[in-house]
């Protein structure tokens, strides 16, 4: 119940803050239409009294006053609705770009490796939505039904003190309904998983990209398997548990239904006996089937604002997740030029939630102006490299230097405003063809002289000739006059993204050209070697270079040899060739291959 209370007023609060005169005006109309209903109903009572008098008067009046209170509660939820609908859509918009904002704007990326982030990052994908305008009207509707209950309640004492028990029949369905939504909320988690293996099939066998090796593999039934599989895991863990919650429900709502029973032979025996007028059994009835309503109301209620407050409290989860990776105080500026270069002491870093380091005791010294090729297996530990040095992470154990100071004591967003990166798992962004590359460099991402730079640099001109509109392109199938590029293009777009900044500290080059034939790969990388000593001397950049092809390394001034997640060999290629070690060996079996 405290999670229920401190989400339902953490949405409160959200909705204040979007527009308080709303959330003002829609708390009076629905408290409005929650009250007008009991409040009838001593005016119906009256009225029948009146009638059986045969007072016309005031028969007369208490039904006009039960017309009009009628009328207000069917109409002022609809008035309410206007304000409050507003109200649930800026708010889920709010939440998203939240969600968004604890993705993406932490300093590293750490995580997006725990399963439970991940696991929690699903619910909320599917529950958020839920905190518009439908969770708006159960908070608001709980404020009129607490003031409705009350209500209630004094006009049921003044028939019986004993009818002051029937409200108290309304726990059983609220505390049972409560455990359900509670069991239900564990199902969703539980089958989080299952939903997001299915998503991700469901996707996959819809994307056009995938159809090629869907089809050559013969994939196509085992995908539907493999989805079905999926569907009905998470089907029957959520249908259990809906199962499970319809039972403790119906449980609650037969223990009111014993209640009400009770409570009008109560008065209808007082009626007999002559203590109490045909006016009070119509009051009570009416009451007694107010408060059927009103427990229905509010297991209903709770139930949306147990869900909506589950998705607060996840948010919540999420910000301090991401709070306790965030840096706190002063941060020291990335230096103009590197002097010395990066160095790392004793480096180890193992991923969340897994025991295995990735990466053990590296020392390694990157001089400024370098440029340095890091080669080795799959899953050797490369990559990781990579995403240390970028600060994507932070070392579990040891430390990374540049020229001296702490990687850890940097500003992280002017670190990352001095490196230029590009990656394998690059992304395709449908924008214009200028702005896709701009993006590189957000300052000029209009400049078409800074685009053209940069495509010429990556050697990635070439694209802009296939293009119907040249820079003013757009690009990606979800616009209807989108240009669909290859692989090899879009890759050559990201290429030439990554070479959009002209002043670096840091280049990285994450195995960027796997959509390029060999050739293509080392004119790519004579002219990125040829960059890379251009803009070493002038800002003293180390330029980093991950690469499986060994031809395209050699001519790297520092080349790293990376296995069981050490750095075994360092040196440059003659070097390495002369040591006859793993590098020469791996050297050697890549270079007989094109013999």
């Amino acid at each position: 119940m405290r999670q229920t209370v401190q989400g339902s007023w953490a949405l409160f609060r959200l909705a204040g803050s979007i527009s308080p005169g709303k959330l003002a005006l829609s708390s009076v109309l629905m408290v409005l239409q929650s009250v007008a209903l009991p409040l009838a109903a001593p005016a119906l009572a009256a009225l029948t009294d009146a009638a059986i008098a045969g007072d016309a008067r005031r028969a007369s009046i208490a039904g006009v006053l039960v017309a009009v209170l009628v009328v207000a509660a069917l109409t002022a939820g609809h008035f309410a609705h206007i304000f409050y609908f507003e109200l649930g859509d800026e708010a889920v918009m709010r939440l998203e770009r939240d969600l968004i904002a604890l993705a993406h704007d932490s300093p590293g990326i750490e995580h997006h490796e725990r399963p439970e982030y991940a696991d929690r990052l699903q619910v909320l994908r599917t529950e958020l939505s839920r905190s518009g305008w439908g969770s708006m009207q159960a908070l608001l509707s709980a404020l009129g039904l607490g003031v409705a209950l009350v209500i209630t309640g004094v006009l049921l004492a003044q028939l019986n003190p004993w009818l002051l028990l029937l409200p108290l029949a309304a726990l059983p369905p609220l505390v049972l309904g409560k455990r359900a939504e509670n069991v239900l909320g564990a199902a969703r988690a539980a089958a989080a998983a299952d939903n997001r293996r299915a998503r991700h099939l469901f996707v996959l066998s819809l994307d056009a990209a995938a159809a090629k090796e869907l089809r050559t593999c013969g994939l196509g039934d085992e995908v539907r398997t493999r989805l079905r599989t999926s569907w009905d895991a998470a089907t029957a863990i959520l249908w259990a548990g809906e199962v499970r919650a319809d039972t403790l429900r119906a449980a609650g709502q037969l223990a009111f239904a014993v209640a009400y029973v009770a409570a009008t032979l109560l008065v209808l025996r007082d009626a007999v006996a002559g203590q109490r007028t045909v006016g009070d059994v119509v009051l009570v009835i009416t009451l007694a089937s107010q408060v059927n309503q009103q427990v229905t109301a509010a297991v209903t209620i709770l139930q949306q604002l147990q869900r909506a407050a589950r998705s607060m409290t996840d948010l919540a989860w999420m910000r301090e997740l991401v709070r306790s990776q965030t840096v706190h105080g002063a941060q020291v500026a990335a230096p103009d030029v590197l002097r010395d270069g990066i160095r790392l002491d004793g480096v180890s870093f193992t991923y969340p939630g897994t025991d295995a380091p990735v990466l053990e005791a590296v020392d390694l010294v990157l001089p400024a102006g370098t440029s340095v090729a890091i080669v080795g297996e799959n899953g050797a530990g490369k990559t990781t490299l990579v995403k240390l040095l970028c600060r994507f992470y932070a070392p579990t154990t040891g430390t990374i230097t540049v020229d001296g100071v702490d990687l850890h004591d940097l500003d992280p967003v002017g670190w990352r405003d001095r490196t230029a990166a590009g990656f394998q798992d690059f992304c395709r962004f449908e924008l214009l063809a200028r702005q896709n590359v701009g993006v590189g460099d957000l300052p000029r991402i209009d400049s078409d002289e800074a685009v053209l730079g940069a495509l010429d640099r990556a050697h990635s001109s070439d694209v802009l000739a296939r293009l119907e509109d040249g820079l003013e392109t757009q690009l990606g199938t979800s616009h209807a006059d989108g240009a669909q590029l290859s692989g090899g293009q879009w890759q050559k777009l990201a290429l030439g993204r990554a070479m959009m900044r002209e002043q670096p500290l840091l280049v990285v080059l994450d195995e960027p050209t796997s959509a390029l034939d060999a050739q293509a790969e080392h004119d790519l990388y004579e002219r990125y070697a040829a960059h890379a000593k251009a803009v070493g001397a002038t800002t003293g950049a180390v330029t980093v270079l991950v690469s499986h092809r060994f031809s395209t390394v050699r001519m790297a001034d520092l080349i790293l040899v990376v296995a069981d997640h050490r750095i075994v060999e360092s040196g440059s290629h003659e070097e390495l060739v002369a040591l006859g070690g793993l590098y020469a060996e791996l050297f050697g079996i890549q270079a007989a291959a094109y013999l």
